[in-house]
């Protein structure tokens, strides 16, 4: 059950779920509401208008803005999906790889970032994560409804194949003495963002090219995940831009 105006209104653009309903709270009125209702008439979905209680039992939350949908389960791709949709030749794409994020908001922040800066997709492992749940779309402001995201079930053995592949893996580590801001993040490159409390698993850590780190100079001794991630992929995302411009 997807809730919010922009989870509603990207998913609809977005076009990759099945919608079955749509309730919208009675004498619930605004711009971005007549937008839905186009495309939910175009679409041919049915829609409903309910109480504001029935739509908060509908969608489990307070924070419904007003609107909820029934929809089928978010999309998730293939590793393949993305790999094979790089033209030959291109060789300057970016991954966001996501381990051990548990908050659904952090995920959602870095979904969002991730779409803002055009990473070809994020992978996350299916345990240890965070799935993509309506939170998330939220958190995401639809974001989520856009991006690629694929669910592995072994991220060492991901990071194995896409290295095979030619890609370089880099760690954020905020031990690390290799500053993110004199690091080459051109070329096909996956970043690894870790977890909110413990950061990148040991085992994932041992298998990057290299590890990296976020300068600071305050008594706070590190960044929150979504925050550190979004850090890093603008950094790459400037760099490719100076490359093309």
């Amino acid at each position: 059950m997807l809730f919010g105006i922009n989870p509603v209104l990207e998913s609809l653009k977005a076009g990759r779920r099945d919608f079955f309903a749509v309730y919208i709270a009675k004498k619930k009125i605004s711009q971005r509401l007549d937008r839905i209702l186009t495309l939910t008439e175009a679409k041919k979905i049915p829609v409903e208008w309910v109480e504001p209680l029935r739509l908060k039992s509908l969608t489990g939350t307070d924070h419904h803005q007003g609107i909820g949908a029934r929809t089928s389960r978010f999309p998730l791709s293939e590793i393949s999906d993305i790999i094979d949709s790089i033209r030959p030749g291109d060789t300057n794409h970016l991954l966001l790889l996501i381990d051990n994020v548990m908050d659904p908001h952090n995920l959602g922040a870095l979904v969002r970032t991730a779409l803002c800066v055009g990473v070809d997709g994020i992978i996350i492992p299916k345990d240890r994560s965070v799935s993509p749940t309506p939170v998330v779309s939220k958190a995401s402001a639809g974001a989520l409804e856009h991006i690629r995201l694929v669910s592995v079930t072994n991220m060492v053995n991901t990071m194995e194949a896409l290295k095979e592949k030619g890609w370089w893996i880099a760690g954020m580590e905020k031990a690390s003495d290799k500053s993110i801001f004199l690091t080459d993040l051109t070329g096909h490159m996956a970043i690894v963002i870790g977890g909110e409390e413990k950061g990148i698993r040991p085992l994932v850590k041992k298998h990057c090219d290299f590890l990296m780190s976020i300068p600071q100079a305050g008594p706070v001794t590190s960044l929150n995940a979504s925050v550190a991630g979004a850090v890093a992929m603008y950094e790459a995302f400037r760099q490719r831009h100076l490359m093309a411009s």
